[in-house]
């Protein structure tokens, strides 16, 4: 159940990220408020997550996950560049998140 609760608080740090790009510095109400909301829960979902999993692990996947996230939805849904340099910046992570996993115990 950790790891569930762990891949949604990073989906929701994905949510967090995009809406505070389209709050324009928390000048628009709308996405600030979707803004706050995510980002508590995401918060809320990574603390739950930790209490089982080990404090590196589940950090480091939560982290991955809303960067790896958070430059798919830049280039896919804002049309940001999409490097080879980023691309392959972005396949190291996902790679190294996956050693995370497979060395955790739990």
């Amino acid at each position: 159940m950790a790891w569930i609760f762990l891949g949604i608080a990073g989906v929701l740090e994905i949510v967090w990220a995009a809406a505070m790009k389209q709050s324009h510095g928390f000048t628009r109400l709308m996405p600030s408020i979707v803004t706050i909301v995510a980002m508590i829960a995401s918060f809320a979902l990574l603390s739950v997550s930790m209490k089982t999993l080990p404090l590196g692990t589940a950090y480091t996947v939560w982290t991955g996950i809303g960067a790896v996230g958070a430059f798919l939805v830049g280039v896919l849904v804002l049309g940001e560049q999409a490097s080879a340099t980023r691309i392959a910046a972005a396949v190291l992570i996902v790679g190294g998140l996956v050693l995370m996993k497979l060395s955790s115990p739990a």
